[in-house]
């Protein structure tokens, strides 16, 4: 009679330890699967970023683009104003000889 103590002891004993295992195992795939979601959120928050930074990256440079050709615009016109009244200068000069 012992014996079959014994077996369905280590029986109980068995099943206890299989539902710890199964418990751990439960838990470890639940946190496995939550840090795969933390992951992939990093990831997307991520490639958003480069995102964003390639569209700030683009308005920067067409920024510069037109402060450029504002600035060679205006140094274009005073070239001119320059030559004009160089031109100017020589015509009174001309008129003065005359």
């Amino acid at each position: 009679m012992k014996p079959i103590i014994l077996g369905i002891l280590a029986a109980f004993v068995l099943v206890g330890c299989n539902k710890e295992k199964a418990a751990i195992e439960n838990n470890n795939e639940a946190t496995q699967n939550a840090l795969d979601n933390r992951k992939d959120a990093v990831d997307v928050a991520a490639t958003e970023a480069k995102k964003k930074t390639d569209v700030d990256a683009t308005i920067d440079k067409a920024k510069i683009e037109a402060k450029k050709v504002a600035a060679q615009a205006q140094l274009d016109a005073d070239k001119q104003k320059a030559a004009a009244q160089a031109d100017l200068e020589k015509a009174r000069v001309d008129a003065a000889k005359k």
